[in-house]
């Protein structure tokens, strides 16, 4: 396991970062204060702090991807800071919704300056992004990202409706988070090599690279909330199962057919909450169905479809290099 972003990969954010600041400075200076703490520059009184930043790989993916047309990092600069914003969009609603306290080692938004506060700091980096998209004047990039967003949200409410279900079937699970995590990383990479001019296949190769990516992203994350530490991955333990969410582990082991699956369900069933016994008991029953197993084998397939889509993409071989070293360190994270 790893926690080392690809060295590719943070020197990409050497020029996203100033790009992403340009942007949120545009804010008025009471969501600036709050965005800024989001995104780790800052503490709650705001004053400048280092490290507490997020991994950045969307706009990362982005840059790379208008490399693997051929273009420079820079043509594809805009369409890295538009979807690095609807992420983070995306995660302070989440925490609300979730009703997460910690991230990244500290307090959420939502926990710190209120449920309000978090709503419209998410609402003002949709627009942000979608500002910062239009401005290069690519209607295609746009509707990539505009795209991408609605079936965001498409996949964040089948999250929210799984939650009032004892059961949800595995294959509706994946669509879910697809929808979640999956359509942002391939918006990030067909808005990449779109803007750095890529032709239609390339560009839709790149975007089922994106896609595949990301499953296996969400995959490993969806590990990590079971067997992951809080002490790296920056989340409360078994955070997930705490309010049931049925994340792919979860519903793989709730399908199966065995007596911990059936000892599981039960848990799923109760009106009361799981306490800290029985979140600990649920993630052995978990485990004992096999389905950690189950979703390790398919996050690595994920992997390799996504490598397979680069044969069609034929990107220059460094590039291709920096792109596979981008799959390992998702699938070997332990963050």
């Amino acid at each position: 396991m790893t926690t080392t972003l690809p060295s590719e990969v943070s020197a990409t954010q050497l020029l996203v970062r100033p790009a992403l600041r340009e942007a949120v400075d545009t804010l008025d200076p009471a969501m600036r204060r709050i965005v800024s703490y989001h995104l780790g520059w800052t503490d709650q009184h705001g004053e400048t702090v280092e490290g507490a930043g997020g991994k950045a790989l969307r706009p990362a993916l982005a840059l790379l991807a208008a490399q693997a047309v051929r273009a420079r990092p820079e043509s594809a600069l805009a369409g890295a800071v538009a979807v690095e914003l609807v992420h983070n969009f995306s995660l302070l609603h989440d925490d609300v919704m979730d009703g997460d306290t910690e991230r990244r080692h500290r307090p959420t938004v939502w926990a710190l300056f209120g449920t309000p506060a978090a709503i419209l700091a998410g609402d003002a980096l949709l627009n942000l992004a979608v500002e910062v998209l239009e401005s290069t004047g690519d209607l295609t990039a746009s509707r990539f990202l505009t795209g991408a967003v609605r079936r965001l949200i498409e996949g964040q409410t089948a999250d929210i409706e799984f939650e009032g279900r004892a059961l949800v079937g595995v294959e509706e699970c994946l669509r879910m988070e697809d929808g979640k995590t999956a359509s942002l990383m391939a918006c990030a990479a067909e808005v990449g090599a779109r803007l750095g001019g890529g032709d239609d296949t390339v560009v839709a190769a790149l975007g089922r690279f994106g896609r595949n990516l990301g499953m296996g992203f969400q995959l490993v994350d969806d590990l990590l909330g079971i067997v992951g530490s809080p002490e790296v991955t920056g989340k409360p333990v078994l955070a997930d199962l705490r309010v049931r969410k049925k994340s792919v582990p979860v519903a793989v082991a709730l399908n199966a057919d065995t007596e911990s699956a059936l000892a599981l369900r039960e848990y799923y069933r109760r009106d009361r909450p799981p306490n800290e016994q029985d979140v600990r008991t649920m993630a052995d029953l978990i485990d004992d169905t096999g389905a950690i197993g189950w979703t390790r084998e398919r996050a690595h397939r994920y992997i390799a479809d996504a490598e397979a889509s680069l044969d069609v993409a034929n990107p220059p071989s460094d590039i291709r290099a920096a792109l596979t070293d981008l799959t390992r360190f998702v699938v070997e994270r332990d963050r």
